[in-house]
């Protein structure tokens, strides 16, 4: 048979318990935002993205319509021919006023922001990448499918992070000072040849904890870095405006997606005027993609004015984190979380998938996180706790994960 390593490698995904299929949310607009539907039966969802719980709020919906009859819904061409739309432009300015950044660039999906922005500043050999180990995988694809040099150093490990990055210059410095001394004209040093890119995630998907915002960004700038910090589980969420990693720091580029807290679709990165530039020129992704929905940019300035103004959204995820915290059994692995993101930690797939059948038989919907996603014998449940959710949601939600696990 051709292509015969298909059958086996998904044979052995059932084996190792890590085999994946898709389900069908028949959610409709009649039910609640804490509530998923599927095959006829409803369940209460604690593996949703929908942090803010905008996701069909009215107002956005109504943008989206307003977008449709302005400019359509589609774009109908890459953004460099004539699918660039004011519906775009608009919500480009937006997001820049809001994260106080020079300029904006939109893309059809976190993944593909993140595969453009390694892909365009790799295709310099002399470019250097320094990935958290816990980065996000379009991240680490799009790193290592560059011509860069990429390391990644362990997760939030500040220090081990420090010496890479003087290893680095230690190497620059004795190359430079090789050139000086054979140079025609030795009173000029040489300049850095090194481009440095640290990279992070603001808030990280799997385990809720944060990243050291402060502490990489005054790194960073010592050590004439750039930082990029992917903003999908931040966005939105942390900062007193729901502005994410850059509440913290003036970070140097932002990535975030439009799917998760702002309850529309697509991405966007923020940078400076010199690196928009250079990706509208360089980057293939950007290039060559059809530009996203204007009607659904266009419902993103609603999603954006509502994130900055009604601040109980980000409060409540806040209130019920703590109390699902308290409610739990003290002999339960929680990673430390002060996002809306929490994980348990469970270690065996099989274990993993049995508690999450358990939980689905309560009316819970809680989704088993397994390798390659998480590292072997880490599996875990991941909750996710949104501002639709109730007290009565969270002391159900704890009490029977206290039954299933405790």
């Amino acid at each position: 048979m051709n292509f015969d390593f298909i059958q086996q490698d998904v044979l052995a995904q059932k084996e190792k318990s890590r085999y994946r299929q898709l389900v069908c949310n028949s959610t409709s607009n009649q039910h609640s935002g804490a509530e998923i539907v599927v095959n006829g039966q409803s369940y209460v969802n604690f593996s949703s993205n929908d942090y803010l719980g905008l996701n069909n709020h009215r107002e956005i919906n109504k943008a989206l319509q307003e977008g449709i009859d302005k400019f359509g819904l589609c774009s109908s061409s890459s953004s460099l021919v004539t699918g660039y739309h004011y519906a775009h432009q608009a919500l480009e300015n937006d997001i820049c006023q809001w994260l106080n950044k020079p300029k904006c660039l939109l893309f059809s999906s976190g993944f593909a922001a993140n595969l453009a922005l390694f892909q365009a500043l790799g295709k310099n050999e002399q470019s250097h990448f320094y990935l958290d180990k816990l980065s996000h995988a379009s991240m680490i694809d799009g790193a290592y499918h560059s011509k860069a040099t990429v390391k990644r150093f362990h997760h939030n490990n500040i220090e081990q992070l420090t010496r890479l990055l003087s290893a680095r210059n230690n190497n620059t410095t004795h190359h430079s000072a090789t050139v000086k001394s054979t140079a025609e004209h030795p009173d000029k040093t040489p300049k850095n040849t090194f481009n440095t890119l640290i990279a992070s995630e603001g808030v990280f998907s799997m385990d809720g904890c944060q990243a050291k915002v402060r502490e990489l960004a005054q790194l960073a700038k010592s050590q004439q870095s750039w930082l990029y910090l992917d903003d999908a589980h931040s966005i939105g969420v942390i900062g007193d405006k729901g502005q994410g990693s850059n509440y913290f720091a003036n970070v140097d580029i932002t990535m975030a997606t439009m799917g998760k807290a702002l309850a529309t679709s697509g991405a966007f990165l923020t940078c400076s005027e010199d690196l928009h530039d250079y990706l509208v020129n360089f980057s293939r992704h950007y290039i060559y993609s059809t530009a996203i929905s204007p009607a659904i940019a266009w419902a993103t300035r609603k999603s954006v004015a509502l994130i900055q103004k009604e601040h109980w959204r980000r409060e409540k995820i806040a209130e019920l984190s703590a109390l699902f915290i308290q409610l739990l059994a003290p002999e339960i692995k929680l990673v430390v979380s002060h996002s809306a993101i929490h994980a348990l930690i469970i270690g065996d797939e099989k274990k993993a998938l049995h508690i999450s059948a358990q939980l689905k038989k309560q009316g819970i919907w809680l989704t088993a996180i397994r390798p390659p996603t998480v590292a072997v014998n880490s599996s875990r449940l991941r909750v996710t706790i949104c501002s639709h959710h109730n007290i009565k949601n969270i002391r159900y939600l704890a009490e029977c994960i206290n039954k299933a696990i405790a």
